[in-house]
């Protein structure tokens, strides 16, 4: 369960950038990229300066998935 950024690597490669170039346009670190490369979490400045970058919205790069669970509530 958690957040995959597979529609944001979609984007940059129908942008034709790599991973590098958008480090470089959001001005953000490789261990920011590196985290989102492994569906880590990362700052919601962070989505919002590559939402900004992009002119989209977050559901263009991000999506929740989620496993059911037998527990109830």
């Amino acid at each position: 369960m958690g957040f995959s950024y597979n529609k944001l690597w979609k984007l940059l490669i129908d942008k034709n950038m790599k991973k590098t170039d958008l480090q470089c346009a959001i001005a953000t670190t490789p261990k920011t990229i590196a985290k989102m490369g492994r569906d880590e979490n990362v700052s919601l400045e962070t989505l919002g300066k590559i939402c900004e970058y992009f002119q989209c919205d977050i559901g263009d790069i991000i999506e929740y998935n989620y496993i059911k669970s037998e527990k109830k509530l």
